[in-house]
């Protein structure tokens, strides 16, 4: 008996131990300042670029170049050949955002956006770069690379 009641206190305490660890659930660790702010980038004609991963359509012959404009503010950019890159992002009107990648500013418009195509007129140092991009398929898989 005496063994028994020792392993249950013993689980016990480790299980008041682990509860003070656990993370807390998403509701509670996010500020309602942080909520509003991420709710304000999704408004205005723009709201259908934000939580959608947009793959590129340009036939550059590098596949896979994605873009994902999340509501946080959190640019994610890959590729089937190059390391991901989280980037801040913000929109700077109704129709335009800056992104920043190593230290640099790149400026872009919308020039068209629809629930299935994206075209974004990059404002580059050698000039203005349009890209087009579709919404990605589900699923979705990097083609093998040749070596």
């Amino acid at each position: 008996m005496t063994t028994r009641t020792a392993l249950f206190a013993l689980l016990a305490v480790w299980g008041v131990g682990l509860g003070g660890a656990m993370p807390l659930r998403a509701d509670e660790s996010v500020s309602e300042d942080t909520k509003s702010e991420a709710t304000s980038h999704t408004t205005g004609p723009a709201s259908g670029l934000i939580n959608r991963v947009w793959t590129k359509a340009d036939s550059d012959g590098l596949p896979g170049v994605i873009r994902v404009f999340l509501s946080d503010g959190t640019l994610i950019s890959d590729s089937c050949w190059e390391t991901h890159r989280l980037s801040p992002w913000k929109m700077l009107s109704d129709n335009a955002l800056t992104w920043n990648e190593d230290g640099t500013d790149i400026s872009a418009k919308i020039a068209s956006l629809s629930a299935e195509k994206l075209t974004l007129i990059l404002d580059l140092k050698g000039g203005a770069v349009e890209e087009h991009y579709v919404a990605a398929p589900v699923p979705y898989v990097c083609p093998d690379m040749p070596k």
